[in-house]
């Protein structure tokens, strides 16, 4: 008997990048040595400290339930560390911890999205982001951006595309899949256009902390009306843990708290105390090493790449990605990725994944592999362009 599934289900895409994964995870178990450039994931391990809390916490016992906004004791760490790195003064209470950044997206698009309302979303950016907001039966506005506009939103942007069925705007800063990074300016003149339409802003800071001879701003510093999404999993290393958090205006805590508790009860409580460690002296001396060690990773390959014909118009400030533009060997981005995948055994995704604009020659590459797997990787590319028949 044929099955009817919701219409939202249908409208959500895959990641097209998971076909070329399942294909390297194909090639790999054949005995081809294949390098990683597809998944926007640290290479490095979750670091000692939080891994010795985590089995602490285990081991005492600390596997029930927590409140819906978590760990009180890690909403103020959090909070401590804002003040640390930003010289913010946030209130605890205004802290949720989620299952995940994507927890924290969940409950904003469902506090602050009705059916038939967008948000303005950057084209390219990172996919789960519209199909959350599919997810709530609300929509996104993909807003063509490009390296004029340093691939995000501005507030003359924001303004343009303001229409009667636009609630808010989501921007992150750093970005994925380009790196780029939003300024106090920026973040205020977007923050002002949102606020002109009595609209929402909301900013994806996940990947803050991995910035290369810079620090980026945090909304918070400019409006504290702001939405914040974060994650544990980029600078903190803890990917599979699937701990993340947000910041919101204290009137919508409430709110908040009261989906969270419906919605997933609470994030895991061991990896909530693991997280505790993420804070201490020693565990932020191991993460500030790995950041270095991102930038000489970044420092390496877009130079690389560019020197190989790939144009990177805009240099990357933060995660870890450079967007590239084949237009220069012809052809179809995924194609492109298949060829080196099947040929020089190099994966890396292509710019489907990220929307619609110009997505068709573009590919994103993740320098989550170390500098000889990077200086391989390159020598493989170069030798693929020569095959590339585009």
């Amino acid at each position: 008997m044929a099955q009817s599934y919701s219409a939202r289900s249908r409208a959500i895409e895959p990641f097209h990048v998971m076909a070329l994964l399942a294909r390297a995870n194909e090639l790999q178990a054949s005995g081809h040595d294949v390098i990683h450039l597809e998944i926007g994931e640290p290479d490095f391990t979750t670091a000692a400290p939080i891994v010795e809390a985590g089995q602490a916490a285990l081991a005492a016992g600390h596997t029930r339930y927590t409140a819906a906004r978590g760990l009180p004791a890690l909403r103020e760490a959090i909070a401590g560390f804002y003040q640390q790195r930003y010289g913010l003064d946030i209130d605890p209470q205004r802290i949720l911890i989620t299952p995940g950044g994507s927890g924290a997206l969940l409950l904003a698009s469902s506090l602050l999205v009705d059916p038939g309302k967008h948000w303005l979303l950057a084209d390219p950016g990172y996919p789960c982001n519209r199909h959350f907001l599919r997810l709530v039966e609300g929509g996104a506005q993909l807003v063509p951006v490009g390296p004029e506009v340093n691939y995000q939103l501005t507030a003359d942007l924001v303004e343009r595309y303001w229409d009667q069925d636009t609630v808010g705007a989501l921007v992150a800063s750093p970005a994925n899949p380009t790196g780029t990074v939003l300024d106090r300016t920026e973040l205020a003149g977007l923050s002002a256009a949102t606020r002109a339409h009595n609209g929402h802003l909301v900013v994806d800071e996940i990947y803050h902390g991995l910035t290369y001879g810079m620090d980026a701003a945090s909304v918070l510093e400019v409006d504290d009306d702001a939405f914040v999404l974060n994650s544990f999993s980029k600078y903190f290393g803890m990917t599979g843990w699937r701990l993340g958090g947000g910041g919101a205006p204290p009137a919508a805590v409430g709110d908040l708290e009261k989906l969270a508790q419906n919605l997933y009860i609470s994030a895991p409580s061991m990896a909530q105390q693991a997280a505790l460690a993420c804070f201490e002296p020693q565990t932020l001396a191991i993460l500030e090493e790995r950041r270095a060690e991102f930038g000489r990773r970044r420092d390496f390959l877009l130079p690389a790449l560019r020197e190989l014909g790939f144009r990177i118009a805009v240099e990357p400030q933060g995660a870890f990605y450079l967007y590239a533009d084949i237009s220069a060997f012809g052809g179809d981005a995924f194609a492109f990725c298949q060829h080196f995948l099947e040929t020089e055994h190099v994966a890396f995704t292509p710019g489907l994944d990220f929307g619609r604009y110009q997505a068709g020659h573009h590919v994103r590459f993740a320098y989550t592999q170390s500098l000889p797997r990077l200086e391989q990787a390159v020598e493989r590319i170069a030798r693929g362009l020569r095959s590339w028949q585009g």
